[in-house]
């Protein structure tokens, strides 16, 4: 195992934050784990030269910037950054309101943008030698839009097209990676205590055939994903000298996307013509 790291995660409560913070200390990392009420956090293993538990509102670029802050006061660098905090909005895309879709874009989507902005600050300019990993939990709903889920895909495609284009942004010189970390069905709270739904008022009888609460709970019983285990695959990617742009996590994301890659594959080439018809006479096409 390379030296220890000092990582910062998001969404300590539950799930893969939670697991993935005892793993890091179980393994000799340093860990500053974020939470909307970090003094319900408890850990094994946790003491003051290895963990700070922090306070922060994914809303508030101040707050953010304060763990950051902290982290560097507290452990002199932030080596992994993993963006797990979200929640996740179940109803029909025509039952949800605008501002339903917004609160989840606001966490899922804007809390992301803030906290790598300042993670990619402190890689470059604080950390000697600069480097760092960012991991961004994003789902295998960043890449297959589901029923009954649609502001929660959209709000993950959206970190899964953001974090490509920052990864191209990097200078090697930094020697800042991101990733993608793509999780099918684990038995996390998502489908639970971290699933809003939509208000029993903005109901529309003609989505009877998209029972939203049967759906989540359906979900939640058959999850075949060990989140401890899940969290010891994140903890080995961040140890990784040259971790993906994108790993799956759990064979039901792995059979997911092996089906959408073939439906890609098939649909694109079926209309191939449409594509590379349109360009100028004369043109040589252009291959990426």
């Amino acid at each position: 195992m390379p030296r220890s790291k000092v990582f910062l995660i998001t969404g300590c409560s539950s799930g893969f934050g939670n697991a993935l913070v005892q793993k890091c200390l179980d393994a000799g990392d340093k860990v500053v784990a974020t939470s909307r009420q970090p003094g319900h956090l408890r850990f094994a293993n946790a003491n003051q030269r290895n963990y700070l538990a922090v306070g922060v509102d994914l809303g508030c670029s101040d707050s953010i910037q304060a763990a950051f802050d902290q982290t560097v006061t507290t452990f002199g660098r932030v080596d992994v950054v993993v963006n797990n905090a979200g929640f996740g909005l179940c109803g029909a895309f025509e039952e949800l309101t605008d501002h339903d879709i917004q609160s989840v874009m606001d966490v899922n989507l804007m809390g992301v943008v803030r906290v790598t902005r300042a993670a990619l600050r402190v890689m470059r300019e604080i950390n000697n030698p600069p480097g760092g990993l960012i991991q961004q939990i994003t789902s295998i709903a960043g890449q297959c839009g589901m029923p009954a889920v649609s502001a929660y895909c959209a709000s993950k495609w959206a970190v899964e097209g953001l974090t490509e284009s920052i990864a191209k942004e990097m200078n090697p010189e930094w020697n800042i990676k991101l990733t993608c970390i793509e999780p099918g069905g684990f038995r996390t709270e998502w489908a639970h205590k971290n699933m809003h739904f939509r208000h029993p008022k903005q109901i529309l009888p003609a989505y009877d055939h998209l029972p939203a609460e049967e759906i989540m709970c359906s979900m939640g019983e058959e999850q075949a994903g060990n989140p401890v285990k899940g969290a010891a695959a994140i903890h080995q990617l961040a140890h990784m000298q040259n971790p993906p742009l994108r790993c799956l996590l759990g064979s039901e994301a792995f059979g997911a996307m092996e089906a959408k890659l073939k439906h890609y594959g098939d649909t694109y080439r079926e209309f191939e013509s449409f594509a590379l018809l349109l360009d100028w006479d004369g043109v040589s096409p252009i291959t990426m």
